[in-house]
């Protein structure tokens, strides 16, 4: 049982420290990770000075201001406080104090003090991985003039331990190494870059081929096949809801004279301000698709009947009201509607037949008007 307690608790645990939202769990990683790198800088220093015999006073006062302030920082980040910043994981503020302290710890390393370069190395990488070049390079000018003040004020006060000779050679070492870390930052911030407009370009492809998977190119309507998947959806979501839906198969009357009159772009001119003036009239919840050619199928979800024609007949008018050609205001065209319910437990493919059999009756009775087959048979 314990076993299968503990990755649960695990994920508790980390969730308490670290929070749930990806992005802050990161910053707060981050900050944490680095507050264990000071930690573990603060032990060796520690060590050193104590093996070295010196007064342990001044090493553990920079160990708690150090530790302290990395430890504010996390506290800033994991509370959520930090995100009203610019900065929201703090990586500068973080960066520019942990340099001051290991400046600190340069002069107080004595002959050891060559250990503090790794940790150099470790702040500066922690930097160039999450700051903008220009940052990094005044990061970099920053911890120059700050170590090599340290450097010669230490050659000046101990020059039997900081010999000026050593000083001078650490100091072109960091004028050597610091500059390409801003060079490393700014390669690195350029594949960033072009990491993520790589990856805005490829979720624009994918939200283009989802696109044009889904909808129709000429009226923006959603397709057939799409429209297909979503009729089956509903019948499942009906299902289980106990809910019902209606289905209306619509076909523009008269289409092939408007090809005839006004040709092929006429006749898609039409299509499209169908499309959009049926968009206008229906409810947001319903759903309209091209069915192929001038026909058209309308998902009325959470109808009945009554209801139901309502909408259908309010998208006939809307549609027989509007101008659908700017080039021929005289021409009006109109709708026909077969309208159905789904019944429980049908297929889909049955209540569109039903309703293209009424849509077939209402073209019989002189077209512009629906006509409504329920799941009991046909009616008017």
């Amino acid at each position: 049982m314990s076993c299968i307690l503990r990755p649960g608790l695990h994920r508790r645990l980390a969730d308490s420290l670290l929070g749930v939202d990806p992005t802050q769990r990161l910053r707060v990683a981050q900050a944490g990770l680095a507050t264990l790198l000071m930690a573990v800088s603060a032990l060796i220093l520690i060590a050193v000075v104590r093996g070295a015999g010196a007064p342990m006073g001044p090493v553990l006062l920079w160990a708690a201001l150090s530790l302290g302030g990395l430890l504010l920082s996390f506290v800033a980040i994991r509370s959520g406080w930090s995100r009203r910043l610019q900065d929201p994981a703090l990586t500068q503020p973080q960066v520019v104090y942990a340099l001051a302290s290991a400046a600190a710890a340069y002069a107080m390393a004595g002959p050891m003090r060559g250990a503090v370069f790794p940790v150099l190395l470790v702040i500066l990488m922690f930097g160039m991985f999450q700051l903008r070049p220009r940052a990094v390079a005044l990061v970099g000018l920053y911890a120059l003039l700050l170590f090599g003040s340290v450097m010669a004020l230490m050659a000046w006060q101990r020059p039997q331990v900081y010999t000026p000779a050593a000083e001078l050679v650490h100091f072109l070492m960091l004028a050597t190494m610091l500059p390409s870390f801003a060079i490393l930052a700014a390669r690195l911030s350029r594949m960033r870059e072009r990491s993520r407009r790589q990856r805005s370009e490829l979720s624009s492809a994918l939200a283009r081929i989802q696109e044009l998977a889904t909808r129709d190119d000429l009226t923006g309507l959603i397709n057939r096949r799409h429209m297909a998947e979503l009729l089956e959806q509903e019948r499942q979501r009906s299902a289980r809801s106990g809910r019902g839906f209606c289905l209306a198969v619509i076909d523009i009357d008269h289409f092939k004279q408007v090809n005839d009159r006004h040709g092929h772009a006429g006749g898609d001119a039409v299509l499209r301000q169908f499309a959009q003036q049926a968009l206008a009239a229906i409810r947001g919840a319903d759903m309209l698709a091209r069915w192929g050619g001038e026909e058209f199928v309308l998902l009325l979800a959470d109808s009945h009947l009554p209801l139901a024609r309502a909408g259908v007949e309010r998208l006939r008018q809307c549609i027989e009201a509007a101008c659908l050609l700017d080039s021929d205001p005289t021409l009006r065209i109109t709708v026909s509607a077969g309208l159905t319910d789904h019944v429980a437990g049908e297929a889909i493919g049955d209540a569109l037949a039903r309703a293209d059999g009424a849509l077939y009756a209402a073209k019989a009775a002189g077209r512009n008007r629906t006509v409504v087959a329920d799941g009991g048979g046909d009616g008017g």
